[in-house]
């Protein structure tokens, strides 16, 4: 991808020199927190109620220290983070704005360990996840070289794929598709539920892809080979792949965020069409 010399997004809370000790949770109702990784994994399905509270505020938790070397690569990484984040403020107030609506941006919270957020504490195994009750994206950075060992996605772009995602959660939290799945989740079993977990990871994936669309018209961002990235990282975070690796077996049931295919699929869609409405995945055939 190229960014270097790209505008830097300001919406960044960098907490990565704190621990999650004495960091205010806020007060806000829970709501549908994001996991990318940690609970395909683990091979379960994750409650996003269940973190609320995981992390003790008075615990004397340490973040880890790093190398200078690792330090100043910890530090490139963020300065990628923040410029991705700011070509999506560019791409998501354009959407918005032909549409006669007001972008409000998202904070980026950068963080080590673990942190606090208005939906409880969660740690850097949790994987990046966005949280509708602070309208903020949080990243622990190690995240990027678990895309590349563990996840076998290499490259920059799976990680701008990443940041992109949690920017649909947060359309979708602006277009009140959070509050609709807040409501659902009150009604259904968890495997009925489950399923609207699919589409609404679909829809992030979905709304990516039109992310990058839009990025590559407006300042040719795209290197040779960024969308094949994160096609493969889309591919390598599919729920059937995930428990596969962890468990030997696929549980559809406790599918989450949809097979490799379909994520492929939706950021595929949404890259080559470039249109918002397209994205319906809550009504589609294809689910």
């Amino acid at each position: 991808m190229k960014w270097i010399g790209s505008r830097e997004s300001s919406n960044v809370d960098d907490r990565r020199g704190m621990s999650g000790r004495g960091l205010a949770t806020g007060g806000g109702v829970v709501g549908v927190v994001i996991y990318v990784v940690y609970s395909l994994l683990s091979g379960n399905s994750i409650d996003p109620s269940q973190i609320t509270g995981r992390l003790d505020p008075n615990s004397n938790s340490q973040t880890t220290t790093l190398s200078p070397e690792a330090q100043a690569q910890d530090d490139q990484r963020a300065k990628f983070v923040k410029v991705v984040l700011a070509e999506t403020e560019d791409v998501w107030h354009e959407i918005f704005a032909e549409s006669g609506k007001n972008y409000t941006y998202p904070t980026l919270v950068l963080f080590r360990d673990e942190v606090a957020s208005a939906c409880g504490g969660a740690s850097s195994a949790s994987g990046p996840f966005y949280c509708p009750g602070d309208q903020k994206l949080y990243i622990d950075l190690s995240f990027y070289q678990d895309l590349q060992d563990k996840l076998h996605a290499p490259g920059d772009f799976p990680m701008a794929y990443v940041v992109a995602h949690e920017v649909g959660h947060h359309i979708q939290n602006l277009l009140g598709v959070s509050d609709k799945m807040n409501k659902l989740r009150e009604q259904l079993s968890e495997t009925e539920y489950n399923r609207y977990s699919v589409m609404l990871e679909l829809q992030a994936d979905f709304y990516a892809g039109v992310w990058a669309n839009h990025a590559q018209k407006m300042k040719n961002i795209l290197d040779p080979g960024d969308i094949e990235e994160a096609l493969n990282a889309a591919s390598a975070i599919g729920d059937d792949r995930l428990q596969k690796q962890a468990t030997g077996r696929v549980m559809p049931d406790a599918f989450t965020h949809g097979t490799s295919a379909q994520r492929m699929y939706w950021f595929k869609k949404g890259f080559e069409t470039g249109d918002i409405k397209q994205g319906d995945t809550f009504h589609s055939p294809d689910l």
